[in-house]
């Protein structure tokens, strides 16, 4: 098996994508558990893989349609479910009724997200990289989701109303008409 054969489903780009889906899921398991450090650092060596990913599909030819779709699986787990279930497994509930609700604005947050990968895979082609991205991409909401978890553990807002607003506005920017410079 060729780590670098282009037509290899795995090859050493995409081997590097399933690392970042592995690291996702076990982040999702630690914060199910309670443990959000581990799973804070298992989403930072998600996103560690997911420059990484990129960056050895571009060098050594490795992009396809496959990689681009894999890639994508891999932001969505790793960039938008788990960051959502860390903000919200780390939030005071102060009742039923606001945890349904909370939950509903985090299944706002994840469908936000899936629609703004969909509509990148959409929009790309293989191998290539846009200058601008239009409207925050998923790892910069996911960032963004990981203030609002740091500004809530330090005690600088802790009411879940407000949390909330905060989130559907990080979910709205995913699909704004914003434009984030590609790094």
């Amino acid at each position: 098996m060729n780590l670098f054969d282009k037509d290899n489903r795995f090859n050493a780009a995409n081997l590097i994508t399933f690392g970042n889906i592995a690291a996702g899921v076990i982040a999702i398991y630690f914060i199910v558990k309670g443990d959000f450090t581990v799973a804070i650092v298992l989403a930072w060596i998600a996103g560690g893989l997911d420059i990484a990913d990129g960056k050895v599909a571009r060098k050594y030819q490795l992009s396809t349609e496959f990689g681009v779709q894999l890639d994508s699986f891999a932001d969505f787990l790793s960039f938008v479910v788990m960051p959502s279930f860390l903000l919200f497994y780390a939030m005071d509930k102060s009742s039923g009724f606001q945890e349904a609700v909370l939950g509903m604005v985090f299944i706002f947050y994840i469908i936000s997200g899936l629609r703004r990968l969909v509509e990148f895979n959409l929009k790309v082609d293989a191998g290539e990289v846009a200058k601008y991205f239009e409207g925050v991409p998923t790892p910069l909401g996911a960032i963004l989701l990981w203030v609002l978890y740091l500004i809530n553990a330090f005690g600088l807002i802790t009411n879940g109303w407000i949390l909330g607003m905060l989130v559907i506005a990080v979910a709205w920017s995913l699909n704004s008409k914003l434009r984030i410079p590609h790094p």
